[in-house]
C-alpha cells in the first residue's frame, strides 16, 4: 500500500510504501450509479446535503454558456473553475434544467460522505477503508502506477476517463468523453472491478491522515487514521475524476489520495459500496 515513486505527492501522506494484511470483503464491481441511488431515494424518501443546502459545486466548462452568470452564484477563489450553482444535487447535476435522463448507468454525483454513509447502511454495506479500496484498485498487481499497469495509456489506448488538453479550459476528450461517463465505459481491472480509476472520486470511511508507518498493519482500524491532535475532520478520497491532468491533479495513481470535508459534494465525486463477512 502507498508509494515512493517519482510523481507522488509526499504532502498528500502517499508513502511510506506499507505491507498491509486484509480480512476477506466484498467490494461493488460499479460505483453506486444514479440508477441505483434513484431506488434509494425512491424506497426511503431521502433528501441528499446537496438538496437541503440548495446548491452544489459544478465543472464550469460543463454549465450552458448562455446560462453562466444566471446559474453560478459564486466560484472558488482558489479554483474559479468550480461554480457554486444553486439547484445542483444528485438527480440535476448541472443544476436547474438538468437530469440524469439517458445518464442513469452513470456514477451517482453531488453526494456527500454523510449521503454515501447513509445508503450504504441502508444496502447493508459500508463504504470501503482506504486499504480495501487500494487493494482493490490494483487488481492483483504489487506497486503499479495504475490498475494496468505502469504505462497510462498502453499501446495508445485509453483505459479511464481523465482530462486530455490544457485544463482548465481545453478538453480534447481523446478518451471519448467530457465529464463524467458510464461505469462501463472502460474495461475492468484484474479483479473485474469497473470505473476505479479517473470518472469520480470515491469516499472511503477513513478519516485523512498524512502520518503512516511503515510498519505492517492487519486491518487497520478507522479511528487509527484519525489525526485527533490536529482536529482533522476530512474524510479520506480516492481514484481521482475526469478532471484529472498531469499538469494539475496527477491522482488517478493508485496510491494517490485527497480529502475532503464529511459534507461536501461536486459533480465529480461518487461512491462504491463494501461488504464486511
Amino acid at each position: 500500500m502507498g508509494t515512493d515513486c517519482a510523481g507522488a505527492f509526499p504532502l498528500d501522506g502517499e508513502g511510506p510504501v506499507r505491507e498491509v494484511t486484509l480480512s476477506p470483503f466484498a467490494i461493488d464491481t460499479f460505483p453506486v450509479t444514479n440508477r441505483a441511488f434513484a431506488a434509494f431515494v425512491a424506497a426511503t424518501g431521502y433528501r441528499t446535503e446537496s438538496e437541503r443546502f440548495n446548491w452544489s459545486f459544478v465543472f464550469w466548462m460543463h454549465l450552458p454558456p448562455d446560462r453562466l452568470d444566471e446559474l453560478v452564484e459564486d466560484t472558488v477563489a482558489a479554483a474559479p473553475w468550480w461554480c457554486k450553482v444553486p439547484g445542483a444535487d444528485w438527480a440535476h447535476p448541472e443544476g436547474p434544467g438538468s437530469s440524469i435522463m439517458g445518464r442513469e448507468n452513470y456514477p451517482v454525483v453531488h453526494v456527500s460522505w454523510n449521503d454515501a454513509a447513509v445508503y450504504a447502511a441502508w444496502a447493508g454495506k459500508s463504504l470501503p477503508t482506504e486499504a480495501q479500496w487500494e487493494y482493490a484498485a490494483r487488481g492483483g498487481l504489487v506497486q503499479r502506477l495504475y490498475p494496468w499497469g505502469d504505462d497510462l495509456t498502453p499501446n495508445g489506448k485509453h483505459l479511464c476517463n481523465i482530462w486530455q488538453g490544457e485544463f482548465p479550459r481545453i478538453d480534447t476528450a481523446e478518451d471519448g468523453f467530457r465529464g463524467a461517463c458510464p461505469v462501463d465505459a472502460f474495461p475492468p481491472n484484474g479483479f473485474g472491478i469497473y470505473s476505479i480509476t479517473g470518472n469520480t472520486w470515491e469516499w472511503c470511511a477513513d478519516w485523512f491522515t498524512t502520518k503512516h508507518s511503515s510498519t505492517s498493519a492487519i486491518d487497520p482500524a478507522l479511528t487509527d487514521n484519525r489525526e485527533l491532535t490536529t482536529g482533522n475532520s476530512r474524510k479520506v478520497m480516492k481514484g481521482g475524476s475526469f478532471l484529472c491532468h498531469a499538469s494539475y491533479c496527477n491522482r488517478y495513481r493508485v496510491a494517490a489520495r485527497t480529502s475532503n470535508t464529511p459534507d461536501s459534494a461536486a459533480s465529480n465525486i461518487g461512491f462504491r459500496c463494501v461488504e464486511n463477512p
